[in-house]
């Protein structure tokens, strides 16, 4: 679910916490044949001797540049390169690999949240709040995986050809102060950035609705470059992928359906305002 999925947690014992075990195997291979110390090598590609160590234990998933330089440093003529894509996808748990593969491809995605705001929509300290709130508990080192792949995922907004994004959203999920009232607040305002782009609508469903067609949960249509249309939808940690019309179908209608009855985008953006002006 989007107030944990992609924290990054439970990569022990998954194919991501192995790849990452061999990744650092090769590392330190490489960085032993090279005459060097874990220390010598963090201080020759700008990282300290601790996360050099992490890294090659399978403990921390290395930045993009970090594995650059560690390649450079170590002359492994792109071999830790070319491994960078299977070093970033053990960001996330095996279950939500390849939801946030589709999610970078779509051409459309359109999400339904009566819980917490939308991984992709969330602030850096948004995020890192909900990750400091999962049961159990994270370290960390895992806490600050979850933001930065987090983060990682917003690039959907700028990427070309631009998507088409929607969203729709409950009202007591921007009233709920997770994090505190500045994180609130940092919120809301990226929530209207997000909202003022031309290719991002953004609904508020609110709360004095006598109908509402989202009682059954949360849920994301995506639309691929192959006119080929999906459903996902998660809780607690358990996700479904649906790519069979008969599935995908009732739940775009429901999405349709939610949109009518939620606030149009003006006034959402009004609204999102109003909530800003009473903190």
């Amino acid at each position: 679910m989007e107030s944990g999925a992609d924290s990054g947690a439970g990569v022990e014992g998954e194919a991501g916490g192995d790849f990452l075990r061999c990744f650092g195997r090769q590392i330190k291979l490489l960085r032993e044949q090279g005459g060097l110390t874990q220390a010598q090598l963090g201080e020759r590609v700008g990282y300290g001797e601790a996360q050099i160590a992490a890294v090659e234990q399978g403990r921390r998933i290395p930045k993009p540049d970090l594995i650059d330089a560690v390649d450079r440093v170590l002359g492994a003529r792109g071999v830790l390169v070319a491994m960078k894509e299977e070093v970033a996808k053990a960001r996330y748990p095996s279950f939500f690999r390849r939801y946030v593969q589709l999610e970078a491809e779509a051409v459309e995605l359109h999400a339904y949240m009566n819980h917490a705001v939308k991984g992709l929509l969330q602030t850096e300290e948004c995020a890192r709040a909900v990750f400091r709130m999962w049961r159990p508990l994270l370290d960390e080192e895992a806490i600050e995986q979850g933001v930065s792949a987090r983060m990682e995922r917003q690039k959907l907004f700028g990427r070309r050809p631009t998507p088409l994004l929607s969203f729709v959203i409950d009202e007591h999920v921007l009233r709920r102060p997770l994090g505190g009232p500045e994180v609130q607040r940092g919120q809301l305002e990226q929530l209207l950035l997000y909202g003022h782009q031309r290719n991002v609508e953004l609904q508020v469903m609110p709360m004095d609705r006598e109908e509402h067609a989202g009682l059954s949960g949360p849920f994301t249509l995506i639309h691929c470059q192959n006119q080929r249309r999906m459903a996902y939808m998660e809780v607690q940690g358990f996700s479904t992928l649906h790519t069979d019309p008969k599935r995908v179908s009732p739940l775009e209608a429901t999405y349709g359906v939610l949109r009518a009855q939620a606030l149009t985008p003006r006034e959402s953006l009004t609204f999102i305002e109003k909530l800003l002006g009473e903190l």
